[in-house]
């Protein structure tokens, strides 16, 4: 398990953006268009495909409310051979009983007789209102005239994609690392919502990495543990969360444990994208642990402080009030080990907890307040393990977006 830093995802020579065009890696399309999801119009469906046997990978929500696409996904995945992925935007057809489990059937088919594989091959992610079905009249006439209009359809980029994903996001999520000679493309979504399992998002990577499916699960498993699950903008878990990663092979093999490094960098890069992007967001917040008993403690520890709508409207208004997190570490009395004594609280590089800033340090206090992201360092002196999580501030325009969210 690599451990995250709270100055940010570290660099590796292996793991340098790709490609400044953006390009999908090899053996990969990708297709976006309006199916009558999003109002106004806009792109708001999309289909990555790779046009080769692939091998994959994917995670998904642990809500007791999964939707039709998270339960039809995670039978096509079991089989770790996904080679497309059919995202619609703008409405999570969640709790929309029968009807809606046979949408989501009919969708999968109707985007695997586009992509030309097999409906088992198909992951579905689903975004945005729950308890609407969707538009099947609209979306069946945007895959027959797709499909009837002749010439190629799969000409959009990695970022055309990610955009036509976004429900609440202000901008799209891509990623681009290389490891050996393969590249490594990411995407995503999800700003509000968010906290594990998984968080409110759907991710994928795509990759022509040869690997089998059993390295790439070893792989996605480690780089979720530190990055998307610890992501949280508001404390609540979505009922569509998703991520996936499919490897076309078209590049050859790579070292596993090189593939492992990368992913988790660019999986770390997309959850500080989301995290900053956080509905009503004006800052990025991460809260560092160290000195706990262990991950499990060092993480739990983090997210009480990460999640405290107290700490979040200090960050949100510059405020150093350190006695807030004092507060969100102590607030669990159940957090055994944990000796307020040895704790200490740092905002950026500044101690402000046993000891406070003295005049000379206090410009630097400001500036770890004031810049685009706050840091807020945690050490308990329970033990030797440390975690860092990830999510924002709390400022009114979050309350703006959700209370007028369906209106």
């Amino acid at each position: 398990m690599t451990h995250t830093q709270s100055s940010g995802p570290e660099r590796h020579p292996f793991a340098r953006d790709a490609h400044a065009s953006g390009d999908w890696p090899l053996g990969f399309v990708a297709h976006t268009g309006h199916a009558g999801l999003r109002a106004g119009g806009g792109e708001d469906i999309s289909l990555v495909v790779c046009r080769r046997p692939a091998t994959s990978a994917a995670m998904f929500t642990r809500s007791l409310f999964a939707g039709p696409a998270v339960r039809l996904s995670r039978a096509h995945a079991a089989g770790g051979a996904l080679r497309a992925v059919v995202t619609v935007a703008q409405n999570a057809n969640v709790a929309t009983g029968a009807a809606g489990e046979a949408n989501a059937a009919e969708v999968v088919r109707r985007a695997a007789g586009l992509a030309g594989v097999a409906p088992g091959e198909v992951l579905l992610g689903a975004t945005g209102v729950i308890g609407r079905p969707l538009p099947m009249a609209e979306v069946r006439a945007h895959f027959d005239r797709t499909g009837q209009g002749g010439g190629d359809p799969f000409g959009a980029s990695p970022a055309e994609v990610a955009r036509a994903m976004m429900t609440t996001d202000t901008r799209p999520k891509t990623a681009y690392r290389r490891v050996g000679g393969a590249r490594l493309v990411g995407v995503a979504k999800g700003v509000g919502m968010l906290e594990p399992n998984m968080a409110t998002m759907l991710a994928y990577v795509f990759t022509d990495a040869e690997l089998g499916a059993a390295e790439l699960d070893t792989a996605l498993r480690v780089a979720v543990d530190g990055s998307f699950h610890c992501l949280s903008v508001d404390g609540d878990t979505s009922t569509s969360d998703t991520v996936a990663v499919l490897a076309s092979g078209a590049a050859g093999p790579v070292d596993p444990g090189e593939f492992g490094a990368a992913l988790a960098d660019l999986c770390l890069d997309l959850t500080r994208q989301l995290a900053s992007d956080g509905e009503g967001a004006t800052r990025l917040l991460t809260v560092t642990v160290e000195g706990a008993a262990d991950r499990a403690q060092a993480r739990r520890v983090a997210k009480g402080v990460l999640n405290s709508p107290l700490v979040k409207t200090a960050v949100h208004g510059a405020d150093p009030n350190w006695g807030r997190v004092l507060m969100a570490l102590g607030k669990n009395p159940e957090e055994t080990g944990v000796d307020p004594g040895r704790v200490t609280v740092r905002f950026g590089d500044v101690e402000v907890y046993p000891r406070e800033p003295d005049p000379g340090t206090r410009e630097r206090l400001r500036s770890a307040m004031t810049g685009p992201e706050t840091r807020i360092g945690v050490v308990l002196g329970a033990g030797e393990a440390r975690a860092t999580v990830y999510g924002c501030d709390l400022s009114a325009r979050y309350v703006h977006v959700n209370s007028a969210y369906t209106s």
